[in-house]
């Protein structure tokens, strides 16, 4: 299925590398075997690395539920080339009667990042925002001390909007402040155009790559 067809959920897949689906807890085996559990990408989220697959099962159990309330919408990031659980993402802080939507709880295995991955899940994440639910923001947040999810949101062309100072407390009492972007409709076309070619280019480099690879110049 391409990046501009539908599926029955009404959303786009991507043509090339991350697909969406809704997570379920049998997901978190799938994850934690994928590197879900490496404490690295828990360094700046408000909890714990999980140490098993059942205590990141309680992360997904948390998404769950917080959709359920009509807080969250959760999804599972695929690669779509081998099938391949990679991460999770999801909307946040949902605001209708302002039109505005956060983008956040993102982590990737660590194979998955500096690739195509995050890119694509942002981008059919950004344009369900923007030309589905008819968002006039949406925003992402990181933690400040946190460079490179910073330089990964920076890549994806989204505005520094400034620091919210000591916002918020994680799980080992550390006092954080975030970082937030945002994107607004009226950035969404250049945005849009812009985010589909870097996928574009890395696709180009990685099918040079591979042909190289498999098909050595011989003197």
């Amino acid at each position: 299925m391409t990046a501009d067809a539908p599926d029955s959920d009404g959303q786009p897949r991507p043509r090339r590398g991350a697909g969406r689906d809704p997570p379920r807890l049998e997901h978190a085996e799938e994850l934690f075997a994928a590197g879900a559990g490496e404490p690295e990408l828990w360094r700046y989220m408000g909890r714990p690395a999980p140490a098993s697959a059942s205590e990141l099962a309680d992360y997904l159990r948390f998404a769950l539920d917080e959709q359920a309330a009509g807080r969250h919408l959760p999804w599972l990031t695929r690669r779509t080339r081998d099938g391949r659980a990679i991460g999770t993402t999801r909307y946040a802080h949902i605001d209708p009667a302002n039109r505005s939507v956060e983008i956040g709880w993102t982590f990737l295995v660590a194979d998955a990042r500096r690739t195509a991955a995050n890119t694509e899940a942002k981008l059919l994440q950004l344009r369900h925002a923007f030309e589905t639910l008819g968002a006039l923001r949406v925003w992402l947040q990181a933690d400040e001390r946190n460079e490179r999810s910073r330089r990964a949101i920076e890549r994806l062309g989204a505005r520094a909007e400034g620091v919210r100072r000591r916002d918020r407390v994680l799980h080992d009492g550390t006092v954080r402040s975030s970082a937030v972007y945002a994107f607004t409709d009226l950035d969404w076309p250049a945005a849009r155009a812009r985010l589909g070619e870097r996928s574009r280019a890395w696709y180009r480099e990685r099918q040079l790559k591979l042909s190289t690879t498999t098909n050595p110049v011989r003197s």
